[in-house]
């Protein structure tokens, strides 16, 4: 079955068992888990856009691709086969092979922008008002249990910062997440502002054919530089290991490896510091000059380290077809920008590498008993339930470590939850901290020192709050909440479980 095949709404269930948000990498994977262990379930998936893949759909600028190795990226269940480090269109095929073996084009009702969602303790049930994009019209479909799968960020406004004189530059001026991939930057300055991932992705893409390009940040990346190959995987496939086992080896050694370096740049970060240029040197030459350009001013552990496949960037920069301004804009001007000491860029193009914003729960309005819900005034339960919202799990991943690595651990905790309501005959689950939230004392959804990106840090106020204890916050620890999760105790007195049908007859006696 094609990947994108629609069923139209009017010829499907308008209720279902449990209804995934989105159909981007983790609800695709929801989908995968909800069929294998929970197969007596219905299910469907609502996706905005016309197509699968989310943000691999999404991203349209040059060179995109995964900053995550897709052995650790890609499914637990389904082996990559492939470099390391894969193009959005690599992944998106990738995707597609999951939906046409296992089914689950028939679940998805593209073209559906969700308009709220409201959830009713007589009934407990889930209310989903949705727009069919094609016509305008307003669905409602009802479910037991609400999966968000709809990612952290808004797709449509990326993150422009307040810049003095912006309308002024008479120049093609766009966000990389906006990007018209038929745009023509050939033989033209382009100016790119920023130096994470995004930023790491175009700089040697638009270096291959444009005049000059430039890089101007406020502060300097870590970047871990290796080839985009993984000598284990090539050695097993020589030898004739089957891909299975492959994908199973290859994703435990890699696994291995991060928690080993996320320790270290804990523990040692400035010999992980001294490690991480002399990769870069392999690419960029012996005399490649780190001040002031290439040293980060936070520690390498608050950020995410991102993979440098071939140290492209820096051979760019090496190369002479690439440069770097390390400071902060002070105003535009029609013909580029002029920074803060005073040095003039001028561009053809600029290219606003800047982040995102966030974007909580696709920021729909969201609520229960007609009460809407504010998620900053939640208490989150592992980062995937919150007090006072019955009967929903959200899907956040991990930053360090690979996104997907929690889709496939939530899939596991949220069937296996689904699956004890069934047994115990509970048609809704809340969770709440035993000893009562405030004794939990309420604090940031993650605590800066740990982790510190500025999407994070602007976004904060929109994000529930975490409480003391690792059960009550989103650790960003895979190698502790791999071993946890499987050994959350469902019968713990942090969940209470509801039936409908004995509270009615309690009411009605």
């Amino acid at each position: 079955m094609n990947a994108s095949v629609q069923i139209r709404p009017e010829a499907a269930a308008s209720h279902v068992d449990v209804l995934i948000v989105g159909a981007g990498i983790s609800g695709i994977g929801s989908a995968y888990h909800l069929q294998e262990q929970s197969p007596e379930l219905s299910y469907a998936i609502l996706e905005m856009k016309d197509t699968f893949g989310g943000t691999w759909e999404t991203h349209k600028y040059p060179g995109v691709r995964s900053d995550s190795d897709l052995y650790t990226f890609g499914y637990r269940f389904k082996p990559w086969v492939g470099p390391p480090i894969a193009t959005a269109d690599e992944i998106l095929t990738y995707m597609g092979e999951v939906i046409d073996d296992n089914g689950i084009g028939e679940h998805i009702r593209y073209g559906h922008r969700i308009v709220s969602c409201s959830f009713a303790r007589a009934t407990d049930l889930w209310t989903v008002e949705a727009e069919r994009l094609e016509d305008g019209a307003i669905l409602t479909f009802t479910c037991n249990f609400l999966w968000m799968c709809s990612g952290y960020y808004d797709h449509e406004n990326p993150y422009i910062p307040d810049w003095k004189g912006l309308n002024d530059y008479t120049g093609h001026f766009v966000h990389a997440q906006l990007w018209d991939p038929a745009t023509d930057y050939a033989g033209k300055r382009v100016l790119v502002i920023g130096s994470g991932a995004t930023a790491a992705t175009v700089i040697p893409e638009f270096a291959k054919t444009a005049a000059h390009v430039t890089m101007l940040q406020r502060s300097p990346t870590y970047f871990f530089c290796h080839p985009n190959q993984n000598e284990l995987a090539d050695r097993l496939r020589e030898v004739g290991v089957d891909e299975p086992t492959i994908h199973r080896v290859v994703r435990q050694q890699i696994l291995f490896d991060q928690d080993v370096m996320t320790k270290r740049c804990q523990e040692e970060p400035d010999a992980v510091f001294e490690e991480l240029k002399a990769l870069i040197r392999e690419y960029a030459g012996e005399d490649f000059e780190f001040e002031p350009h290439f040293t980060p001013k936070y520690r390498p552990w608050q950020q995410r380290l991102a993979f440098c496949p071939d140290g492209d960037v820096f051979q760019a920069v090496g190369a002479g077809k690439a440069s770097v301004v390390t400071d902060t804009i002070d105003h535009f001007t029609e013909t580029g920008v002029v920074t803060s000491s005073g040095e003039t860029i001028e561009a053809d193009i600029i290219v606003a590498a800047t982040g995102f914003r966030l974007s909580v729960m696709g920021d729909i309005p969201f609520s229960v008993d007609g009460e809407a819900i504010d998620w900053h005034d939640t208490l989150t339960y592992r980062g995937m339930m919150f007090t006072g919202v019955p009967n929903m799990a959200w899907v956040m991943g991990y930053f360090r470590a690979s996104w997907t690595l929690r889709v496939d651990m939530l899939g596991d905790f949220v069937c296996r939850l689904l699956n004890h309501m069934q047994d115990r005959g509970a048609t809704r689950v809340e969770v709440a901290p035993k000893a009562g939230i405030d004794a939990m004392e309420p604090g940031p959804w993650i605590d800066a020192d740990n982790f510190n990106p500025g999407y994070l840090k602007r976004g904060m106020n929109q994000l529930p709050k975490a409480g003391k204890g690792d059960d009550w916050k989103h650790t960003q620890d895979y190698w502790r909440e791999k071993d946890d999760f499987p050994m959350i105790d469902l019968e713990s007195e942090d969940f209470s479980y509801f039936t409908a049908r004995v509270r009615e007859l309690v009411e009605s006696a």
